[in-house]
């Protein structure tokens, strides 16, 4: 069976992670300059660097379908620099993913493949996907709808070790982004750990540096740029986090949903 999961950040790298072991043949694809903060467990680190791993899965920048098919069959994740899924016609993919995170639909229809799994808010299940998994923290997590939508966007990050708004750091200005300090380091309240545009951007609270983009991106005034975690547990930067394997169950099971043939329910 054939995924083509549409993002590569940290969440849908858990996904793609999960649909691999269990044994099935993942493809994603990305932006040219992909934004994710978690960038140690992210496949989308292939479009910037050629090639990256998360939790022992090699991944590689695809050129086109072709290449990303052949590196499918030497046993690596392909991910394509393919903002639109313009893939799709090529590789006729059995599954189709959508796992942006826009918070919004940014063009995946059911036509695009004979099951179409979306993550969160944006998508209505029977309508322009097969499926919708829910992505806020809480009892639902994971939670696959067949009829209906995820719960609406509230714009408040998932509280993590008892800390929601202060966790994430956004750009204090419009310009471009050049981080002073690396994922994984010990942070204090009131630190600096970048700059954008020139203007400081400092911490709230204390921990690990789970996440930060990468020098070099042109960022607009509130972007998230970086996330603090307070549990300061250092080897949770190198693995993927509790949601984004509760978001590939989610897929999981919608996938085997319809391919047991299975109404929705």
């Amino acid at each position: 069976m054939l995924v083509l999961i549409r993002g590569a950040g940290d969440l849908a790298t858990g996904v793609a992670v999960r649909l691999v072991r269990a044994g099935m043949s993942v493809v994603l694809c990305d932006i040219a300059q992909p934004t994710a903060i978690r960038r140690t467990v992210a496949f989308s680190e292939a479009i910037r660097l050629g090639e990256t791993a998360v939790e022992g899965i090699v991944a590689r920048r695809a050129g086109d379908p072709q290449d990303a098919l052949s590196l499918l069959a030497s046993g690596v994740v392909p991910v394509l620099c393919d903002e639109t899924a313009q893939c799709v016609p090529a590789l006729a993919p059995d599954v189709l993913v959508d796992a942006i995170l826009a918070k919004r639909n940014l063009g995946t229809h059911t036509g695009m493949a004979p099951i179409v799994v979306a993550l969160g808010p944006g998508f209505t299940a029977g309508v322009d996907a097969h499926a919708v998994v829910e992505t806020m923290r809480g009892h639902d997590l994971g939670r696959v709808y067949y009829t209906g939508n995820a719960l609406p966007n509230t714009g408040v990050p998932g509280e993590i070790g008892g800390q929601s708004r202060k966790r994430v750091l956004r750009a204090p200005a419009d310009g471009l982004f050049l981080p002073l300090r690396n994922i994984g380091d010990e942070v204090s309240p009131g630190e600096v750990v970048a700059t954008v545009g020139g203007v400081s951007m400092q911490t709230e609270i204390g921990g690990v540096l789970r996440g930060i983009l990468p020098a070099g991106l042109c960022v607009p005034r509130g972007f998230k740029c970086a996330d603090v975690d307070p549990r300061c547990q250092r080897a949770h930067c190198d693995s993927i986090s509790d949601k984004a394997r509760a978001l590939g169950g989610g897929v999981l099971e919608a996938i085997l949903h319809f391919q047991n043939g299975r109404d929705a329910r």
